[in-house]
């Protein structure tokens, strides 16, 4: 609050935008508003006391429910990143929420331009939520392809890169893949990037949980940039994830194994025959979730909070 009251003194701010996850950004805005009386926006890339992973118990929910709704009422503005959490924002808080979709860096985004993998290569990037997310389902699919003989073994490579994971690992081995399914641990940034864009799959495991329909993971985003077809797996269907890839043509969503089995049957037979599995996304339709997509919605609600300030 002292490092935001003497940037207000020095500067010419004509409004200030606070982002959560962590929600003390909020506090913070709601006392530089009450001090200098400039408009506000209230940010949530992630939802407050209504988040899915919210790590507290009942008690502790319903006196910190009492300090959201006291310190979003002084916002000029609330915004979250997809429509169905603006529903349960706008529930809760009694009024309009504007829904601004995370997003990828256009600058990072693939110019198509790579060799892939000679392999039948499906990677997964980012960290497995444990009891959220379940790449079993993959697993028991690909197993079953293999035992049936529509897949050869030596033709494929399913990749893991983030922090490994003892579930995963035990999963691997109880489905007898342990020679096609690796776990790569941490890298950077960049490699992890070069991994997407070469892969003939990319593997999205979707959230674990009926209630959480309207939170599309941020991995998602960054697949949308390496252009690459995606295999979004688990979940219930009918959500957010499922609605993107749509639109965007870049992938399909399955939920159950044998869905999975069938899709992946069909992705593998294409590149047995073309030596390469087809991406059919569409550009015009994935821009609009680049950054700066982003950029000009939160521009244009600024505008309007200024124009009536």
């Amino acid at each position: 609050v002292r490092a935001g009251n003497e940037l207000l003194r020095k500067e010419d701010v004509d409004a200030m935008i606070s982002s959560s996850s962590p929600v003390t950004s909020h506090l913070i805005a709601k006392e530089l508003k009450t001090r200098h009386r400039i408009p506000w926006v209230a940010d949530l890339r992630d939802l407050w006391t209504q988040n899915h992973f919210y790590p507290y118990g009942p008690l502790r929910k319903l006196i910190e429910r009492r300090l959201e709704l006291r310190t979003l009422s002084m916002a000029d503005a609330i915004v979250t990143v997809s429509q169905v959490l603006a529903e349960k924002l706008k529930m809760l808080h009694r009024r309009d929420v504007y829904n601004i979709p995370n997003g990828f860096d256009p600058d990072e985004m693939s110019d198509g331009n790579v060799n892939l993998t000679s392999k039948f290569t499906i990677t997964y990037t980012g960290y497995i939520y444990t009891g959220k997310q379940d790449p079993s389902k993959l697993l028991a699919a690909l197993k079953e392809l293999i035992s049936c003989g529509t897949i050869n073994p030596n033709d494929v490579e399913v990749r893991f890169y983030g922090q490994e994971s003892r579930l995963l690992l035990q999963q691997i081995e109880q489905y007898g893949l342990s020679d096609i399914v690796k776990q790569y641990g941490t890298i950077p940034r960049e490699i992890s990037f070069e991994k997407q864009r070469e892969s003939q799959l990319l593997l999205l495991l979707n959230w674990e949980d009926a209630w959480e329909k309207g939170v599309p993971t941020k991995k998602i985003f960054e697949y949308l940039a390496a252009q690459r077809p995606i295999l979004a797996t688990g979940g219930f269907g009918n959500d957010v994830v499922e609605a993107l890839l749509d639109e965007t043509s870049s992938g399909t969503y399955r939920s159950t194994v044998e869905d999975i089995k069938n899709t992946l049957r069909e992705f593998y037979l294409e590149y047995k025959f073309k030596g390469k599995v087809t991406y059919n996304g569409k550009v015009e339709k994935i821009n609009k979730y680049s950054y700066r997509e982003m950029a000009r919605k939160f521009a244009e609600i600024l505008d309007n909070l200024i124009e009536r300030n």
